[in-house]
């Protein structure tokens, strides 16, 4: 006998709906695409069609473990809180709170406990000290969004499905499907795009495959990304070509910064011929709808920050910012009442180098010091969620270390990996058929308005919901017993009572409680947002936890609108051209200008079946293309004589590598995957196809200045014959 269920795919930023066929022992024994979902439409990737394998995975942790020395041992859920509670209570009495600290991996964005139960645990805990893989990946975007449009997450999307001419720049959707984009077949919209007589443009230092599907490829050098948009908007200044559709702040001082990079001095800089990028400008000012969308290949760069805003600059000069077929701000059901205010970086800055902080983090990049380094206020006792930091972060090497020194870690996480071996206790949560899901976060960047729940699929068998496991570490952190469900409920409820305009202004909170659907405590709060949000019950739609219900393959929200007013936070209530912090960071640009380029450098990759460390130990997902190598012009083989592999050194380490040759790549850089290094892993499918971890090769001191976001692209490397190693 089988059960049919269909819920939505939570491996990528895709959001795919899935059609999953269910045996009698509960295993999954076939994986489709929903036709039916009017988002995906039956589209499906390797990783998705794998996420049965992925959810009984033989090595994930069913039971809590306690290490006890070098060994580890099952624990009761009672008795593993309460191992978690001691271990604070005695840090914090010799330390205080200063020496605690959190750290959020990148599937949090991919749960629903991560986005409704993260940022309640982390006040419980009252640090400072956050970190997340957001410093590791895209917090440039948001700092340039928040500091353009007023808040981190006003950040405009191309329109894909009615754009005729899109600009591309370090992104690769055939692999990644996307990011900071949501966009379910990415390729396919890419392919209808070039049907309709568009034309895509995709700028990248490898022929990547969404590169050899364009139009027009056009290599780069790592790292110069921002030298190049910046020659574009110099040329739509000269050239008289800038339309801007809306009214802005900072004109003048834009067109005075790009007067600094002219098209001749950016070409020497960047690789890319001054014609081109004169071509590029006239292209995407000419175009009826046009768009630029760049990704993790610019924002993990030395100048991310800068980039991301000139995406921007450029979308915002050529009149396509809040333009269908240009770049639009999409209406998530569940976005929340903003107020307007200042966006500010550097509230706070970190106790042993001074950086600042951005969305309430600091950089992933100097946790290691924070542990590290002695006096008031070293982290002591951290808790990781869903993240395995020691292959993500810069420097991993040290972080590894650094992590054996704390007295004290807890890991909410469902493998003993490279980062949970050094904790005292691991709370794994449940498979992900036993747990509810909704795209809180990922569709806020979605490229059509869309919504869709998924409820459990599976019974939890007394064990706690990854939900549960957080609320009951906010419980633990702040003394405070409660349901911290109907808190914060009730804090929503009120502020929404209080807020004129709402669309329950004046009505009693008592009473609207009692209207909530839902079984558990998170299904109870995603109602209420949906019934306070832009399409719910409470604002004039008709969206409820209910009618998600009754729709199990989502439901088409409609295309993306202008609504740039009504997204604006920003004090002065206009887009922000020229933000001080932004523009304090391009004499830093500047002086880069004539800078030699290093001989060689060093790139990420992504791999359509793998994100980042997370998918290694599932078989059909690793070996193949799927490999840990250093892909290497050949022309570069042949003029350092190197062989099958090759020894990659920079500033922070060395590895010795087996090589990739291809042509796809730029003489002069090299590229090597993120998120591998098993070594020795507990996880056998993993432990077999180890790989080696880039983050032994990226320095920890090499950050994006306003963002504070690690430096992986652009990275100065040497390449040497492995013989040279063996003859000394």
């Amino acid at each position: 006998m089988t059960s049919t269920v269909h819920r939505t795919c939570p491996l990528c930023e895709a959001v795919c709906g899935l059609t999953l066929t269910l045996g009698d022992d509960g295993r999954v024994t076939r994986v489709r695409g929903d036709k039916e979902d009017p988002f995906s439409k039956g589209f499906i990737c390797p990783k998705g069609a794998s996420l049965g394998r992925l959810d009984e995975d033989p090595d994930r942790l069913r039971e809590p473990l306690i290490r006890e020395g070098s060994r580890w041992r099952e624990a009761t859920w009672d008795e593993a809180f309460a191992a978690v509670e001691r271990g604070l209570a005695e840090v914090t009495a010799a330390h205080g709170r200063g020496s605690t600290a959190v750290y959020l991996g990148n599937p949090n964005a991919h749960t629903m406990a991560g986005a409704l139960y993260a940022g309640p645990m982390i006040k419980a805990f009252g640090t400072r000290n956050v970190f997340s893989a957001s410093t590791a990946d895209q917090m440039p975007k948001h700092v340039s969004c928040g500091l353009m449009f007023g808040h981190p997450l006003a950040i405009p999307v191309p329109d894909l499905d009615r754009t005729g001419y899109l600009l591309m720049l370090g992104a690769n959707p055939l692999e990644s499907n996307g990011s900071l984009c949501t966009a379910p077949d990415f390729p396919g919209r890419l392919k209808a795009l070039r049907r309709r007589g568009g034309r895509l443009v995709v700028v990248d230092p490898r022929r990547t495959r969404t590169a050899a599907l364009a139009d027009e490829h056009v290599f780069v050098r790592p790292g110069t990304d921002a030298y190049l948009l910046f020659g574009i908007v110099h040329t739509l200044f000269a050239e008289d070509l800038v339309t801007p559709a809306c009214e802005v702040n900072g004109l003048a001082e834009v067109r005075e910064a790009a007067g600094h990079f002219p098209p001749d001095a950016v070409s020497r800089r960047t690789g890319v011929p001054a014609e081109v990028i004169v071509r590029l400008a006239r292209e995407l000012a000419a175009a009826e709808r046009a768009a630029v969308y760049a990704r993790i290949g610019t924002c993990t760069a030395e100048f991310g920050t800068l980039a991301q805003w000139l995406v921007d600059v450029v979308n915002t000069l050529t009149g396509n910012l809040d333009r269908p077929g240009g770049v639009m701000f999409p209406k998530a059901a569940t976005e929340p009442a903003v107020r307007r205010g200042p966006y500010r970086v550097g509230r706070w800055k970190s106790r042993v180098r001074g950086l600042p902080e951005a969305n309430g983090e600091l950089p992933v990049a100097t946790l290691a010091d924070e542990i590290e380094t002695p006096g008031e206020g070293q982290v002591r006792f951290l808790v990781t969620v869903a993240g395995n930091p020691v292959l993500s972060a810069p420097d991993g090497d040290r972080l590894d270390r650094a992590l054996a020194g704390l007295d004290f870690m807890v890991s909410v996480d469902p493998y003993l990996n490279e980062t949970t071996r050094h904790a005292h206790v691991i709370l794994p949560p449940p498979r992900v058929l036993q747990s509810g899901h909704y795209d809180f976060s990922l569709l806020n960047f979605a490229v059509r308005n869309y919504a869709r729940y998924s409820r459990p699929a599976l019974p939890l068998d007394g064990r706690p919901s990854e939900a549960e496991i957080l609320a009951r570490l906010a419980t633990i952190a702040s003394g405070v017993e409660g349901d911290l469900d109907e808190f914060v409920i009730a804090q929503l409820l009120r502020k929404a009572v209080d807020r004129p305009g709402s669309g329950v202004a004046g009505r009693d909170p008592d009473e609207l409680r009692a209207l909530l659907d839902g079984e558990t405590g998170a299904e109870r709060r995603l109602d209420l947002m949906l019934r306070l949000g832009p399409y719910g019950e409470w604002a004039g739609g008709d969206l409820s936890l209910r009618k998600l219900l009754d729709h199990p393959h989502g439901i088409d929200l409609g295309p993306l609108e202008p609504r740039l007013p009504e997204v604006l936070r920003t004090a002065s209530g206009l887009v922000e051209l020229a933000p001080e912090p932004i523009m304090a960071d391009v004499d830093r640009l500047r002086a880069g200008l004539d800078a030699e380029p290093p001989e060689m450098v060093l790139i990420g990759r992504r791999h359509l079946r793998s994100n980042n460390s997370w998918m290694h130990n599932v078989a059909p997902l690793v070996g193949g293309s799927n490999a840990c190598t250093l892909q290497i012009n050949p022309d570069d083989v042949a003029r350092l004589g190197l062989g099958d592999e090759a020894v990659v050194r920079s500033v922070a380490g060395e590895l010795t590598v087996p090589l990739e040759p291809t042509d796809t790549i730029m003489p002069g850089v090299v590229s090597l995957p993120h998120g591998w290094g098993h070594q020795g892993s507990s996880q056998r499918v993993a432990a077999k196809h180890p790989g080696v971890s880039a983050n032994t090769l990226t320095d920890a001191s090499a950050l994006d200045v306003p963002s504070g976001n690690a430096v992986f692209n652009g990275v100065a490397v040497s390449i040497s014959p492995t013989s040279l190693i063996r003859a000394h």
